[in-house]
């Protein structure tokens, strides 16, 4: 090819023969004008003698866009010209040439590149061109002919041995020249002609493996193409060539990347397998080589059907290979590779633990001293090297280095493989010291790696890797030494490693990506943007470079967008953070299910959009930064060396949502996470262990000034100060832990008012201070955080000089803090705070202004939808507020008005601050602007607020807890209604802000039967989620310190899933309230809906007690509004006085016995119920006086209920009253109140059958759902508990339930009785289920720190008001109680009727008796009896055995006015009778 050739005219036959050789198709103009596929099979040509209907000449695609036809064609006399016919891949004709042979005979000089000729083109297809050279062989010189190519090709073949011993390029040039010419010479039908294509083939492989060019390896391929189309389907060296064809293609692959090539190797390959019958001893070698091809796209692709594809046919490969056979070992060690790569895409530890024990085999079979023996231990390094990646197991890399230094010693000087295994050695000599840190191994690395380098020849195609790892190898050392000469070194290799790399190289984009990680890792240390606008470059050229669907794309994505974030860091350019994330996106796009590089992409990407939205306050980039974090968790393997990194970003960003928005659910499950990371952490050796606790301690301090529980203020504290005793002296961080730890003791002196936690706070905040520098980026948190501390202590000691000091701190803690930071709002708020706090102790006008000013700017620095929007706007308001005082502007009044509902009204933020906003905001109105009109919302906002303070996805507990706060608050707001005479609006207020639980837990219960008519689907969800929500509620237990880390995270795990299900609960009634007709689904009912329901024996009166007035509501049948009757001889005040009297009677009399407190029974006394009575007189009377005079009688004159009684044993005629106090007021005997001595004595017994009520709604709910009990339960379940371990013995309970149930029997009642042992708490739990009422004669303990908790005491055990709550009981009467205390409630929740009478209401009982303190054991019985015959009398005649409860009052009435006769009015006989009260409908 490319000689000369003169041109001989066309003689006869017996002259000479002419040939047309080398008959080529290609495509004319550029590649880019041709995007359109064209796959050609063959020519078909006509006019050769003989041959009519035309001769078929295969086609073989050497290049893109270039096809040679297999053979020659003989020009011989008489013809005049030829056709071809273009027949492409599906067999359709897309083109025709015609030749005119007679014009070829012109006698001129053929032309240098020989001919050529268009081809006539039937549609409109890519345009082609026809090339031949002529070649004249005499006829008579035939034989002389062969004999010359047969001369050629020894010669040719000669001088290919000569070039493998010497390895000179001028011997391998000329052996390949002199076997090209052979070839040429040799007839398309002679039988040398395939060997020949053969030889010619090897040898430009030969010369390829020497010189890398690529243009070699196509001759190549372009050559043996030719081979395997001259052969048959069956011809036997079909299979070899096919796979020397296969072998090659994979090559070019791997050199040019060209995705065709490696997909063209599979298929040869594949056709080598197939014609190859089964027993063929290739067999196993072209498997193990198809294996190999598969293997080579799997790495471009990652798909994962390719590599398992490999696996399989290598295991069949080997399953045909005998034992012994010497290649054996080496396809052991293929298939060891095969199932290293599978690892590397799935991570499953089973593939890689395979591969290393395969390889292990290969390595074992194979005898010392073979020449493969360094290969196969280089591959089982390169296995154990990525087992060790995965379990970071040292074991693994310690014996990878042995492997390959093995391999290093067995290759002797100038073996061809010594460089390749130094450099693997080298690598894996970096991998342990990244494990170790042992820079001995970093250094020996780098000595590999160099090494590798020296002994590779310039222009070796190898050497641009080598040089890759040398420069990664130096970029390692410098990060552990910090010396820049290796960085720079780094540099330099890798730079050189890319001029060497040929352009269109596969390996380009690799050395590209190298050298701009190094750059990036220089920009880090210098801060040269240079370099990093450099590694930008490189880096997109090399992600330009990589194909579509190549593996390494995502990793190449990644590391352009490491440096582009390293930009936007020194720039602030928005736009490289923007790209940084697009290419970071496209990278896990790319990246498949299941690849081991997934979850670290993805934890990348999550910390960008972390880090934009810190720019720009974008919620939904945190938002995607989560989403994509928990995708990262759930992905690692559990027990992955990097989950806890992970789980530390995903923590860090809950909290910084939490921060934005104020969501619970957010800061629940940053706490829950950051547990799972302290937890995951190597508690002795892991470096940072420090910084995790410091981070879940932050997580529970934010949660405790969201929620101001103190086991999470506990936990921070715990936390906090195991960081700073696990920190050494000196470290960076220890400043920050200190600050910390101070913040939290400080919160915890706020709480509990502890002085030392104070002095302490100042302490290790002091000590923080002193390690910073001054220039610290942190130095503005220190001064801030101790300016607060000072402050805490100036309240406590007034020394001025502590709140100057604290306002000097922040004032320069402001001037240091860069605008545009996220703390400065808060700082200057803060600083407003303390200069607020100055001018109320020195009355400088200037500093209330100044506060104004810096808290006005803190406010205009904080974002819209910001959580901390409410306090900012509140804290404003309270500086307002403060200067109004002081000055009396009314601007500022407005002003603060004006802020304080803002706050209130925002939609982010925490509940909390917003209540206090509307607490601000409804209190001056009241007090500066008592008939505003914006009274009204204040108010409907407060109460909205509390129920979300209190809401459902806290323990009931935890919802008293915080109710605590907030008494008064309902009372405070109907005071205000009354004051408006708005009757109606106090009612609804009382409803809405009183008994929250009890309310919410009626919500929980509430039949669905409407609902279920309209959405049944809707109306089951809702049960199912009601059901749980209760569940969880009254059974979730508290964390506490003693617990271990397990249980905590644990406890968290169900707080969590309790926060979810409280979420589920809102969007289920968002969804049930746009039905029409469930607007107000289970909402709290307006006044005209409780009107409708009323009992129609007698009023219910609502009592508000508040400081600025007392008012009694009474509602009624057949009235349209609540009356309102003021009280106005009656006041808060005299309420707590007259609660303190009775309080202290009870006491000095032991009648106020709580769970913990011992009460003796001294010798010969009478015995009670808990108590040991001491019957000193006076007190009591003085508080039934007051309250019949200054609240009842009022109240009974209001509603015309002033006739006198005059036979006390006539219940029925006298009209029910249902009470419900609030305050104080709930603690005192209403029911009971009257004058007992005198003239003029009388009481409330003697106008009506008092009773009580938790709320209006619990009465109205029993009137608008009357049912009646079911027959089948309907009877009394009475027990008795006479000897209850730890208490004092109370025997007349036995005779009081003995007595009883005799008379039920007598009367055919249906009864059952146990008594002591005989009962256990399940059975007394399903006779509860069985029974319609209940008698329990035992004792009974209150628990105010936990409502729930409260409890009946039994021989075996307590029966406790969370239990019975759970049971639901919906056949439930009448709850007799005769115990102690059972409506004893807690005066720091007076309104919420915390005590087991409410509770057993709660549980569905529609009526209750209880006591409100201790009573006498034989009082009790005679009640109890008197009661029961009240009610056995009035079903004279009944013919069933029923028990029916309705007339409990009028029994309770008459059984306590019989007591009552019995003894005398004295202080003793009013301590006897009172306590009985009658709860329910």
């Amino acid at each position: 090819m490319g000689q000369e050739h003169s041109f001989v005219a066309v003689g006869g036959p017996e002259e000479s023969g002419l040939h047309m050789t080398n008959i080529v198709l290609e495509r004319i103009g550029s590649s880019d004008d041709h995007k359109t596929s064209l796959n050609l099979k063959e020519l078909l040509v006509f006019g050769i003698p003989g041959s009519e209907e035309g001769t078929c000449f295969g086609l073989s695609n050497a290049s893109p866009g270039r096809w040679e036809m297999v053979g020659s064609i003989e020009l011989l006399s008489g013809m005049d010209g030829i056709d071809f016919i273009v027949k492409c891949e599906d067999d359709e004709d897309i083109g025709i040439v015609h030749l005119d042979i007679a014009n070829m005979g012109n006698g001129k000089i053929q032309p240098e590149n020989g001919f050529s000729q268009n081809v006539d083109m039937f549609d409109a297809q890519a345009p082609l061109a026809i090339s031949w050279e002529l070649v004249e062989i005499p006829r008579d010189d035939a034989q002389v002919a062969d004999g010359l190519a047969l001369h050629l090709h020894d010669h040719g073949i000669e001088r290919v041995r000569c070039f493998l011993q010497t390895g000179r390029l001028s011997e391998i040039a000329e052996g390949i020249s002199a076997l090209q010419e052979a070839v040429r010479l040799t007839h398309r039908d002679h039988p040398d002609l395939s060997e020949r294509l053969h030889n010619l083939g090897v040898a430009f492989i030969r010369c390829f493996e020497r010189t890398g060019q690529l243009s070699d390896l196509s001759e190549a391929i372009s050559v043996q193409q030719r081979e395997v189309g001259l052969m048959p389907e069956d011809h036997a060296d079909l299979p070899e060539g096919l796979n020397d064809l296969g072998n090659s293609l994979t090559r070019r692959f791997e050199r040019g990347g060209e995705f065709s090539d490696i997909s063209e190797a599979i298929s040869v390959r594949q056709t080598a397998v197939r014609l190859t019958p089964e027993g063929h001893a290739d067999l196993p070698r072209f498997l193990n080589n198809l294996g190999n091809s598969l293997t080579r796209r799997f790495e471009h692709t990652g798909e994962l059907s390719d590599i398992s594809e490999a696996i399989s046919v290598r295991q069949r490969a080997l399953e045909l290979t005998p034992a012994g056979h010497a290649n054996l070992p080496g396809r052991l060690s293929n298939l060891g590779n095969s199932f290293s790569s599978r690892f590397e895409q799935t991570g499953e530890l089973a593939d890689i633990s395979e591969a290393i024990s395969i390889q292990q085999k290969a390595v074992v079979l194979t005898p010392e001293g073979r020449a493969e023996l360094p290969s196969y231990l280089n591959n089982l390094g390169i296995s154990l090297t990525c087992r060790f990646d995965q379990t970071n197991e040292l074991s693994d890399i310690s014996e990878a280095i042995s492997v390959r230094q093995r391999a290093v010693r067995l290759a002797h000087e100038g073996h061809a493989n010594l460089p390749r295994y130094l450099n693997n050695l080298g690598n894996s000599l970096t991998s342990r010291f990244e494990r170790t840190g042992q820079l001995s191994d970093l250094s020996e690395a780098i000595s590999a790696n160099q090494r590798a380098v020296e002994l590779t020849p310039e222009g070796d195609s190898d050497l641009p890797g080598y040089l890759t790892n040398l420069g990664a190898s130096l970029r390692s050392r410098f990060e552990r030494t910090g010396n820049l000469s290796d960085l720079s070194e780094a540099v330099s290799v890798h730079r050189r490693a890319v001029r060497l790399t040929p352009d269109g190289h596969a390996n380009l984009p690799a050395h590209l990506s190298d050298l701009g990680i190094s750059l990036d890792t220089r920009f880090e240390r210098t801060g040269q943007l240079s370099d990093v606008s450099e590694a930008v470059s490189v880096q997109q050229k090399a992600v330009a470079l990589t194909p579509e669907g190549h593996t390494n794309l995502p990793g190449r994505l990644n590391n352009l967008g490491i440096s582009l974030t390293r930009r936007f860091d020194q720039t602030g350019e928005l736009s490289d953070l923007s790209e940084a994330i697009s290419v970071r996106q496209t990278a896990v796009g790319l990246t498949p299910e299941g690849h081991t590089d997934l979850p670290r992409y993805l934890n990348i990407l999550g910390g960008l959009f972390s880090r934009r939205f810190e720019r720009t306050g974008e919620l939904s980039d945190l938002s995607e930064a989560i989403s994509m974090q928990q995708s990262v968790v759930e992905l690692t393997p559990g027990g992955h060396a990097d989950v806890p990194a992970f789980l530390t970003n995903l923590g860090t960003s809950f909290d910084r949502r939490f921060e934005r928005t104020g969501q619970l659910s957010d800061i629940s499950e940053a706490v829950s996470v950051l547990q799972r990371v302290v937890h995951l952490s190597d508690h002795d050796h892991d470096s940072d262990l420090p910084s995790r606790l410091n981070n879940l301690g932050s997580a529970f301090f934010r949660r405790f000034e969201r929620r101001k529980y103190f086991s999470d203020l506990s936990e921070a504290i715990s936390a906090f100060q195991r960081a700073v005793e696990l920190t050494p002296e000196g470290h960076a961080d220890l400043p920050g832990y200190l600050t910390n730890l101070g913040t939290t003791l400080r919160s915890r002196f706020q709480g509990i008012g502890e002085v030392s936690d104070l002095s302490e706070a100042i302490s290790v905040q002091q000590r923080a201070l002193g390690l910073v520098s001054e220039g610290n980026a942190d130095l503005p948190t220190h001064l801030h955080n101790l300016a607060i501390s000072l402050a805490n202590r100036f309240e406590q000691t007034e020394q001025l000089s502590d709140i100057s000091e604290a306002i000097s701190m922040l004032q320069r803690a402001v001037g240091l803090t860069p605008e545009g930071h996220a703390n400065l709002p808060g700082h200057l708020s803060n600083l407003g705070g303390l200069l607020t706090e100055r001018f109320k102790w020195t009355g400088d006008r200037s500093d209330i202004s100044e506060a104004i000013s810096v808290r006005q700017r803190a406010l205009e620095l904080t974002p819209e939808g910001h959580a901390d929007l409410p306090r900012a706007l509140n804290n404003l308001g309270i500086s307002f507020n403060d200067r109004f005082i002081s000055g009396g502007d009314h601007r500022d009044l407005d002003a603060s008005i004006s802020r304080h509902k803002a706050a209130a009204t925002s939609t982010i933020g925490s509940p909390q601050i917003k209540l206090d906003a509307a607490r601000d905001w409804a209190q001056l109105l009241i007090q500066h602007y008592p008939e505003s009109p914006e009274i009204f919302p204040s108010f409907n906002t407060a109460l909205r607020l509390v129920t979300l303070v209190a809401g459902l996805e806290q323990t009931v507990q935890g919802r008293y807890a915080q109710l605590q706060g907030m008494s008064g608050l309902a009372l405070e707001a109907a005071a205000a209604a009354c004051a408006l005479d708005r009757a109606d609006t106090a009612v609804e207020w009382l409803e809405q802000g009183r008994c929250l639980v009890w309310s919410q837990l009626k919500s929980l219960r509430t039949p669905l039967d409407n609902l279920k008519n309209h959405d049944s689907a809707l109306a089951q969800r809702i049960a199912d989620v009601s059901k749980r929500l209760e569940s969880v509620g009254s059974s979730r237990g508290a964390p506490h310190m003693s617990m271990s880390l397990m249980e905590k995270m644990s406890l968290e795990d169900q707080a969590c899933a309790h926060l979810n299900l409280a979420g589920q609960w809102d969007d289920l009634l968002k969804q049930a309230r746009v039905i029409p007709g469930f607007e107000s689904f289970l909402m709290p009912p307006p006044c005209s809906a409780l009107l409708q329901h009323l009992p129609e024996p007698g009023p219910i009166i609502v009592i508000n007690v508040e400081k600025r007035r007392c008012d009694a509501l009474a509602v009624m049948t057949g009235v349209d509004e609540p009356l309102l009757i003021p009280l106005p001889h009656f006041s808060l005040v005299k309420a707590n006085k007259y609660r303190a009297n009775l309080t202290n009677q009870l006491l000095s009399r032991d009648l106020r016995v709580r769970e913990g407190e011992s009460a003796t029974v001294p010798d010969g006394e009478l015995q009670e119920r808990g108590i040991n009575p001491a019957w000193e007189e006076g007190g009591i009377e003085d508080v039934l006086r007051g309250l019949w005079t200054e609240v009842v009688k009022p109240i009974l004159d209001g509603l015309g209920f002033s006739s006198k009684r005059a036979d006390l044993t006539a219940e029925e005629s006298l009209p029910r009253i249902w009470w419900c106090p609030t305050g104080p007021l709930s603690f005192l005997p209403l029911h009971a109140a009257g004058i007992y001595r005198g003239s003029n004595a009388e009481s409330v017994l003697d106008y009506v059958v008092p009773s009580y009520t938790p709320t209006v709604t619990a009465i109205a709910d029993r009137v608008a759902n009357r049912f009646s009990v079911d027959t089948t339960t309907s009877g009394v379940f009475l027990t008795s508990q006479p000897n209850t371990p730890g208490v004092s013995s109370i025997p007349g309970t036995t005779r009081e339930v003995q007595g009883i149930f005799e008379k039920a029997e007598e009367n055919g009642v249906r009864a059952l009785k146990l008594e002591g042992d005989e009962l256990t708490v399940g059975a007394c739990l399903e006779h509860m289920q069985n029974y319609s009422s209940i008698h329990l004669a035992c004792h009974g303990s209150q628990n105010a720190a936990e409502p729930l908790q409260s409890r009946f005491l039994f021989h075996t055990g307590a029966l406790d008001l969370a239990v019975i709550l759970q049971s639901n009981l919906m056949n439930a009467d009448l709850a007799f109680l005769s115990a102690c205390q059972t409506s004893t409630g807690d005066e720091k929740i007076s309104d919420e009727a915390a005590h087991l009478a409410a509770g057993m209401l709660a549980a569905g009982y529609r009526r209750v008796v209880a006591t409100m303190w201790s009573i006498g054991d034989q009082p009790a019985q005679e009640v109890a009896t008197n009661f029961y015959d009240y009610i056995f009398a009035r079903r004279e005649g009944a013919s069933d055995t029923t028990f029916d409860g309705s007339l409990s009052a009028y029994a309770l009435h008459h059984a306590v006015q019989k007591l009552r006769l019995r003894l005398e009015d004295s202080e003793r006989s009013l301590l006897t009778w009172v306590p009985f009260v009658h709860f329910g409908y």
